[in-house]
């Protein structure tokens, strides 16, 4: 996860989950958040890309999808547009268009649809659960990562 703050981006550790008091002096707001993606982007060349970044979105990024004549034509393409607008990077791609997204497993979209949902309507991606074994209650980081980060 990163932070941003005038102007300058900060890395979160993963599993990081200290509060930050609202209104607080050294106070950042989260504006990017990294993930990794079940299965990965193929490229032409075959390179698999999982690893990226999803930034918040803005009214505007929501407006200008909907506007987008691709959309018009197919209200399901939306989730195309948006996605490709508000993910800034994907392994070695720095432009993630809507070609990109289109071209992706499901799996993969129905994450980032996920993802984007947890960010943009309730600022993290963390998810509560409960273990089957133990019914202990804990978060989980829903971003991907490593095992055992």
């Amino acid at each position: 996860m990163r932070r941003t703050h005038g102007g300058a981006a900060l890395l979160d550790h993963p599993g990081d989950d200290r509060p930050v008091e609202h209104g607080s002096v050294g106070e950042a707001l989260c504006t990017e958040f990294d993930f990794v993606l079940p299965r990965g982007y193929v490229d032409a060349a075959g390179v698999v890309h999982r690893d990226g970044t999803m930034r918040l979105a803005t009214a505007r990024d929501e407006l200008v999808s909907q506007r987008d004549d691709r959309v018009r034509e197919n209200p399901g393409y939306l989730t195309v547009v948006l996605i490709s607008r508000v993910t800034t990077r994907l392994g070695d791609l720095d432009d993630v268009h809507a070609g990109v997204v289109e071209s992706m497993f499901a799996s993969d979209l129905a994450f980032l649809q996920d993802l984007y949902r947890r960010v943009n309507q309730e600022g993290h991606t963390r998810a509560g659960v409960v273990c089957p074994h133990c019914s202990g209650e804990f978060a989980v980081d829903l971003s991907g990562g490593r095992l055992g980060e």
